[in-house]
């Protein structure tokens, strides 16, 4: 049986955190934010919750968090510029992203 993940964001650690069963911190996104990006710098998973979704949760919901506050995401993390590259509907977040190449 899994439990849901939910993501919050903790502004005084500047971190976004994955919770399971409540208050268990499964994991977590170390950020840094600017007047116009959000420096994603660190993902980091409790071992006993891997495999859970926990990292996937965490990259979606603090890019969602990006794209909701109008800003760009410069990712220096492993974890979530691989993520990214199997989600590209979230390319377009990516600080220095090359244009994209769709016309009408």
């Amino acid at each position: 049986m899994s439990a849901e993940v939910t993501v919050t964001k903790d502004p005084a650690r500047r971190r976004y955190e994955a919770h399971l069963d409540g208050d268990t911190v499964a994991g977590f996104v170390d950020y840094q934010e600017t007047a116009e990006l959000v420096l994603l710098q660190h993902t980091e998973v409790d071992p006993s919750y891997e495999g859970r979704g926990v990292g996937s949760a965490l990259a979606r919901a603090s890019l969602d968090d990006v794209r909701a506050s109008g800003l760009k995401a410069l990712v220096i993390c492993p974890f979530i510029s691989g993520w990214v590259r199997h989600h590209p509907e979230y390319g377009d977040l990516l600080y220095n992203a090359p244009p994209s190449r769709v016309t009408d």
